[in-house]
């Protein structure tokens, strides 16, 4: 199994993966990860992903980073790709089956997952919003989750996006008008740090601020400028749970002050693997319960 990375090798899964393929009962398997640069060349992911599909030894891999950028670039490499990851246009899941391979966004799934044990549905309540940072695949995804229909009263008033990138935020505008019964939407383009601070400045209290950029991991810095005001009484989610986190250290030197809940990026690791992983073993791993309760100690004694 594969790792498309940007930094895979300083990852806690390398650590994590033996023990969970030990406890699975995954014989004879081996992690490797590939790093590229931000943006890489369309060929080489392709001649990644081409290799995959051909060497019988390479079942699948998990792609974080370049989930966009891969997928428009190797999209007629895969054999069958389900009507949502077209719709995102983004792959986090490359696995086979019968001799077929398959490209899949989980971000949508693990996202949710992962709020769950942040949040619940009671939360969304007194015109309470969504702001999400960075509008890549993650970000995107998690939009998604928030404005379904499905979820009825227990969502956001409205979901913000900030991001650098116009044509992702336009993307994402046009993703957005095709979900039926979606909350709204209100995008922002920041040129500099100030565009989200002033987002983040008029949120109403008890409002949910989302880090989905990479900035701290994959990137330097925060997409906040140390005089961003987070609002009163809210969640504070930082995506990830390695680098320079400034972003979640932001959060946590007002957590006093503000009365926030501060999370790091932790339990969406766990969510992410453990989908990819059932994908590429073509195992069942259950989202809940004793067994994910079970490899979530295992993992969290490599932290």
């Amino acid at each position: 199994m594969y790792f498309i990375g940007v930094t895979t090798r300083q990852s806690s899964i390398n650590a994590v993966f033996p023990l969970w393929a030990a406890r699975l009962g995954l014989s004879d398997c081996e992690l490797r990860g590939l790093d590229f640069p931000l943006h890489d060349e369309p060929d080489r992911y392709r001649a990644a992903v081409n290799f995959i599909k051909c060497d019988p030894h390479s079942l699948g891999a998990l792609v974080t980073t370049h989930k966009i950028d891969l997928y428009h670039a190797c999209r007629d490499l895969f054999d069958a790709i389900d009507p949502l990851t077209a719709s995102l246009g983004e792959v986090g899941s490359i696995f086979k089956r019968n001799g077929r391979l398959h490209g899949r966004a989980v971000d949508p799934w693990t996202s949710g997952y992962a709020l769950e044990a942040i949040l619940t549905g009671e939360h969304w309540r007194d015109g309470r919003e969504a702001l999400i940072l960075g509008a890549g695949g993650a970000g995107t995804a998690l939009t998604w989750h928030l404005a379904k229909s499905e979820h009825g009263p227990h969502r956001p008033s409205r979901v913000q996006v900030v991001d650098r990138a116009a044509d992702r935020l336009n993307h994402l505008r046009q993703l957005h008008a095709t979900w039926p019964g979606a909350i709204p939407l209100e995008c922002h383009v920041a040129h500099d740090r100030s565009v989200a601070d002033a987002v983040v400045s008029r949120l109403p209290p008890g409002s949910l601020v989302v880090n989905a950029t990479g900035m701290g991991k994959d990137t330097p810095g925060s997409p906040l400028s140390d005089s961003a005001v987070f609002p009163e009484n809210g969640r504070v989610w930082e995506f990830n749970y390695r680098g320079n986190l400034v972003f979640l250290e932001q959060a946590r030197s007002q957590r006093e002050a503000r009365r926030l809940h501060v999370v790091d990026g932790w339990e969406y690791f766990l969510h992410g693997w453990t989908r990819v992983m059932a994908d590429v073993f073509d195992r069942e791993i259950p989202k809940s319960g004793p067994l994910f309760e079970e490899l979530g100690r295992i993992a969290a004694r490599t932290r």
